[in-house]
């Protein structure tokens, strides 16, 4: 049984390092892009347009690609001062709960997000002229990503040969 565990930590693990640099390249566009903006703003006056539209999407992406990591390190919604207190059978029942419940809320997002997209490709954005469709892919790709985690992470919850002693901090930087 560890086996297993230790296989779905590991998958976690790898999903989440291509996450996190994705989320990297991101931010370093992002900051670029908010320079940029302010260069030709207020140092060197050009007609440059994109930058505001281009940094909030930036933006949206990085936020929503970085739950799934959350959810890695087990950094989600939980509660740690009741969660450190219970026995372990419980804690046990209760990360496994607080998976099946976040996986049910982000396929929902997923599902209602590919509506989304859908619908997106119907409207232009202002700067750019493209169908909105595309950076709106974000919200379900997003909520993938997070029930991919998710999966993992209760597959390790259960099949560990040790409940969780914690939500979050004991997983930070993948330390098992």
């Amino acid at each position: 049984m560890g086996d297993i565990s230790r296989h779905a930590r590991v998958w976690s693990l790898r999903l989440n390092k291509l996450v996190e640099v994705t989320c990297v390249v991101l931010l370093v566009l992002l900051v670029l892009d908010v320079w940029l903006g302010v260069l030709v703003r207020y140092v060197i006056p050009l007609p440059l347009t994109f930058t505001e539209e281009l940094a909030r999407y930036l933006m949206i992406w990085m936020a929503l690609l970085a739950v799934s990591s959350g959810i890695a390190y087990r950094e989600h919604i939980g509660v740690e001062f009741v969660f450190s207190r219970l026995p372990a059978r419980s804690r046990r029942a209760l990360a496994v709960a607080f998976d099946l419940i976040a996986f049910a809320f982000f396929f929902l997002l997923f599902w209602h997000g590919l509506t989304f997209v859908e619908k997106g490709f119907s409207r232009i954005t202002m700067i750019y002229g493209i169908p909105k469709g595309y950076p709106f892919i974000g919200v379900p790709l997003a909520a993938a990503l997070a029930c991919v985690q998710l999966a993992l992470v209760g597959i390790h919850d259960i099949f560990d040969d040790r409940p969780p002693d914690s939500t979050g901090e004991a997983l930070a930087g993948g330390a098992e």
